[in-house]
């Protein structure tokens, strides 16, 4: 309620009724109260100025002396006086600037909300800034695509078991293929990030070869084709400048001995008698150790197992491999390899764990090297080929020398 709902305003000096006249004496703490005897109903105030509410804001007795507490506040909601609105001070461009606001109270503050309904915050005490509402914690949600990580994995598995099954030179074509993509992949890369020219075409050729050498020959044709693919590198690229010669070489015989040369001990596993049963049994355990380092370190991984390198992966999901690894190991050495025993196959799934993590780690520390994500985008979900041979390169080695040692050549 305002004055004007009162009809005009009184005179200076009159602070009661028409029928009693002007009071004399105004007092100094905020409008005065009719005595109960004179009358009985007691009009609505009036509503002083701003100014004579704050000279009177102090006064703590009624205007008779009788020591009686005045209220702190209004009776009523519409008899606390109105605030003016301030004015527009100009600002130093000249333009007026805009008049201060005041948020409302936080939820759990009883005083400030208190006050906020009585009328809104006081003149002149400045307002709390009101902190931005905490955003929804969002639901957990994996990296990669994980529908088509799940169907391009599926898709590799069906080619690779029916080409290993089939005809082991099949198998042996499926290997050579897939290390002259990944030498291409991992050449590309290094030339677009480092400005490295490391030669793709006798690395293309001497690591098919070396393969094939593997396969046929042992250990020793890939031992031999391995020299020849460096001496090959070193050749090649004398045909260019030599500004950049050793960091391009160095390179190649790093991507020679990376790629091609580890993926040699797959073939030599697929020579033994029960090669396929080998080279399967290699397969499940670096895919299982995978997921199950992916699975629980999703679900429960809290603790990074080495951040600067890879953030993503966890000492939980560390834990996961090595468990679902050597629960996976057991089966295939007591079920798919001839002679193997239970015990070895927790001790190969321990091994598998390990140098599954350690070569996932190894890639990591080349892509974060060279600033990319991925190697490639062959495979939607994936991102190219060396991304899926990067758990794989390291552990053939080392399931090849644990077969030797628990079950012999074969």
């Amino acid at each position: 309620m305002n004055d004007s709902s009162w009809g005009a305003p009184p005179q200076a000096g009159y602070w009661g009724p028409p029928e009693m006249g002007p009071v004399q004496g105004r007092p100094e703490a905020g409008p005065a109260y009719d005595e109960p005897e004179v009358q009985q109903t007691r009009p609505m105030p009036v509503v002083p100025d701003v100014t004579d509410v704050q000279t009177a804001a102090g006064a703590d007795q009624d205007q008779y002396g009788t020591g009686a507490t005045r209220l702190s506040g209004p009776l009523f909601r519409d008899e606390m006086p109105q605030e003016p609105m301030p004015s527009a001070a100009p600002s130093p461009s000249g333009e007026p600037s805009e008049p201060p606001r005041h948020a409302a109270p936080q939820a759990g503050d009883q005083g400030a909300q208190r006050a906020w309904d009585q009328g809104g915050p006081q003149a002149g005490v400045p307002s709390a800034p009101v902190a931005p509402a905490a955003a929804p914690k969002q639901k957990k949600r994996a990296g990669r695509d994980l529908r088509a990580a799940i169907g391009v994995g599926v898709g590799l598995g069906a080619v690779i078991i029916a080409s290993l099954f089939i005809v082991k030179a099949v198998f042996i074509g499926v290997i050579a293929i897939a290390v002259v993509v990944g030498l291409w992949e991992l050449t590309a890369r290094l030339q677009e990030r480092k400005q490295i020219k490391a030669p793709l075409v006798p690395l293309a050729v001497g690591g098919a070869a070396m393969v094939v050498a593997g396969y046929v020959r042992g250990a020793e044709g890939a031992w031999v084709a391995m020299a020849l693919t460096a001496l090959a590198v070193l050749v090649w690229r004398m045909t260019e400048p030599p500004e950049g010669y050793l960091k391009d070489v160095t390179a190649g015989v790093f991507a020679a001995f990376y790629v091609p040369f580890l993926a040699t001990f797959v073939a030599l596993m697929l020579t033994a008698d029960d090669g396929p049963q080998r080279v399967l049994t290699f397969l499940l355990l670096t895919v299982v150790s995978d997921t199950g380092a992916y699975a629980v370190g999703w679900r429960f991984g809290k603790h990074k197992l080495a951040p600067r390198i890879s953030p993503g992966k966890t000492r939980e999901g560390l834990l996961g491999a090595v468990s679902f690894a050597m629960v996976a190991g057991a089966l295939c050495m007591q079920f798919l390899i001839d002679d193997g025993t239970w015990w070895q196959g927790l001790l190969l799934g321990l091994a598998v764990a390990a140098s599954a993590t350690l070569g996932d780690l190894g890639e990591s520390m080349i892509k974060r090297d060279l600033g990319i994500k991925d190697m490639g985008t062959l495979l939607p979900g994936h991102g190219g080929i060396m991304d899926r041979l990067d758990s794989l390169l390291p552990t053939a080695p080392v399931v090849w020398l644990l077969f030797v040692v628990f079950v012999g050549t074969g």
